[in-house]
């Protein structure tokens, strides 16, 4: 399957490859899967993003068929699939822990899933040297598995997954987890190298933001079993629809705290900043609070313009610092460059307007162009 530079979700008569419509998934009383509908196109690499306990291998094992839902609908290119088991999907899922057979060697093992399923060795022998190359494994193809490292393990059980071209899709369950960090960036490109050169669809579930900005074209982003937002990596960190995503996402997250707006103004504490956008009457929500990422507030010395503050401490990181400020019952995160020097107890913060993103009850509300 040849990758194009077409994107899907941008034609819109482009029809979804995989579809999730209104699906519950309950154990008992706890709701893991509540109400969600997603819709997933053919060649997208689509990361599933959120903490522990939000749903997400739920959804992954939906998909997969290990799990049935409660309720609601899962489409396979417009093929009810919510009852059929996994073997009649065409998918192929890499989980957490290497799945492979240690008593074969790393050629039999990838070699495996195509001769299952009667390939001729003229086609699967020059398959296997491929992805063995692409993996970085070729030299260890006459090898037992048994003496591998859990990496190179790991890396036999993704190509286990890649080695058929012809599936529906490619599930992830956190498969980097056993790698060691040294290797995972190795690992992440060549993930995405494959997904450029095959054009799989590929679905990657994680709770580590890196790898889901880093995989993915499109991230889902899960919260106590619900979706709170679907974007690219820039607009989950630009624009985040839900106060979650913007603390979940980014590091430090952003900076979330009480305002109140008035059109085109906003009101912290004592301080009126003006807008670029002008906001509707937002004085139905029970809460307004402003979001700023640390990186676009900027510190100054206290007699210069901008919002006296305290600085409470100043963390060095590396590349920048992050500089710790209060503003009466509020605190900000503050990115600083390395060279900074701050001196004294007190500085001037200023917050770049374009930047600000205005919340009622957690979600964003979208302003008009002043």
């Amino acid at each position: 399957m040849a990758q194009t530079e077409f994107t899907p979700w941008d034609d819109p008569d482009a029809k979804p490859l995989i579809q999730f419509k209104n699906v519950t998934k309950r154990f008992g009383d706890f709701t893991a899967i509540d109400n969600l509908s997603l819709d997933i196109y053919e060649g997208e690499f689509f990361a599933l993003l959120g903490p522990s306990g939000c749903g997400k291998t739920t959804l992954l094992n939906i998909i997969s068929g290990l799990l049935r839902p409660s309720l609601g609908q899962v489409f396979f290119d417009d093929r009810d699939v919510t009852t059929l088991p996994t073997e009649q999907r065409n998918i192929a899922q890499i989980f957490q822990f290497p799945v492979i057979y240690d008593t074969m060697t790393v050629f039999e093992n990838l070699a495996f899933p195509l001769r299952n399923r009667g390939r001729k060795t003229s086609e699967i022998t020059p398959r296997v040297t491929e992805l063995a190359r692409m993996l970085g494994l070729e030299k260890n193809l006459k090898n037992k598995a048994i003496h591998l490292t859990a990496d190179a393990k790991q890396k036999i059980s993704l190509g286990r997954g890649l080695i058929r071209q012809s599936v529906n899709a490619i599930l992830f369950d956190e498969p980097l987890t056993v790698i060691d960090p040294h290797l995972k960036w190795e690992l992440r490109s060549q993930l995405k190298r494959l997904h450029k050169q095959f054009g799989f669809t590929m679905i990657y579930v994680t709770h580590d933001q890196t790898e889901a900005l880093t995989f993915a074209d499109e991230v889902v982003v899960m919260y106590e079993g619900k979706i709170v937002q679907v974007g690219t990596p820039e607009e989950l960190f630009e624009r985040p629809a839900h106060t979650f995503v913007g603390y979940f996402i980014g590091s430090p997250g952003m900076n979330i705290t009480p305002c109140s707006v008035e059109k085109d103004h906003m009101l912290l504490g004592e301080h009126r900043i003006k807008l670029p956008q002008h906001y509707p009457d937002l004085s139905g929500f029970a809460k307004v609070e402003l979001g700023i990422r640390p990186e676009h507030i900027s510190l100054a010395p206290p007699q210069n313009e901008g919002i006296r503050v305290t600085i409470e401490r100043l963390d060095d990181i590396g590349p920048y610092k992050i500089a710790r400020v209060n503003l009466g019952e509020s605190n900000f995160n503050v990115v600083v460059p390395e060279l900074t020097e701050m001196t004294g107890d007190t500085a001037s913060m200023i917050l770049d307007p374009e930047h600000i993103n205005i919340y009622g009850d957690d979600h964003r509300i979208e302003g008009v162009n002043s």
